[in-house]
């Protein structure tokens, strides 16, 4: 089992939410972290940490994301992270996985499982690896305690129960980091 870091910059942690029952609006979360341990050859036996800071979270609004920063949702102030912790890993498919976890939003913890695709390992443009992923999943906020909400005058609701969850993490081996950091003092 070898340890991976994140790439944040070929990394996103992206959700959706329908609004006045008639469109989506999508958001993303700017600063997270993930500890990953993983083996390519058994993808199935990874350990995965993930921290999310709920002031990261980004809509394209600033009043909507101060709304969902303040204590009718995320209540960021007293709960300032959201975490996910992976508690196994089920082989569905060749490349396809559910990981099951455990997702602590506003100090509450339920479980969810993320259907999640491995994109497979390619040598990175500094000589080390590279590991990709996608994942998602559909919770709903109440189970968390978000409930906030606004009726419509024709029926529905302002903002829908369910979130779909959408991620893309790029990973990269520490081994190879390490070893291209040692390569490079050698040659300095």
């Amino acid at each position: 089992m070898a340890k991976w870091q994140l790439d944040p910059v070929h990394s996103t942690v992206q959700f959706s939410a329908r609004h006045m029952m008639v469109t989506n609006v999508r958001g993303k979360f700017r600063d997270f972290s993930v500890d990953v341990d993983f083996d390519p050859a058994h993808p199935e036996q990874g350990r995965v940490q993930a921290v999310i800071q709920a002031t990261s979270i980004d809509t394209g609004m600033e009043q909507r994301d101060q709304h969902l920063r303040s204590a009718d949702f995320l209540d960021a102030e007293h709960y300032p992270a959201l975490t996910f912790t992976g508690t196994r890993v089920e082989r569905v498919g060749d490349d396809r996985f559910r990981l099951h976890g455990d997702l602590t939003i506003r100090g509450a913890t339920r479980p969810v499982a993320l259907e999640v695709e491995y994109m497979g390992v390619a040598t990175n443009l500094q000589g080390g690896l590279s590991a990709g992923f996608t994942a998602h999943t559909k919770i709903s906020r109440k189970e968390w305690g978000l409930n906030w909400n606004v009726g419509l005058e024709a029926g529905g609701w302002l903002v829908s129960d369910e979130v779909r969850v959408e991620i893309d993490l790029e990973l990269v081996s520490a081994a190879s980091e390490k070893a291209g950091d040692e390569a490079a003092v050698g040659a300095a």
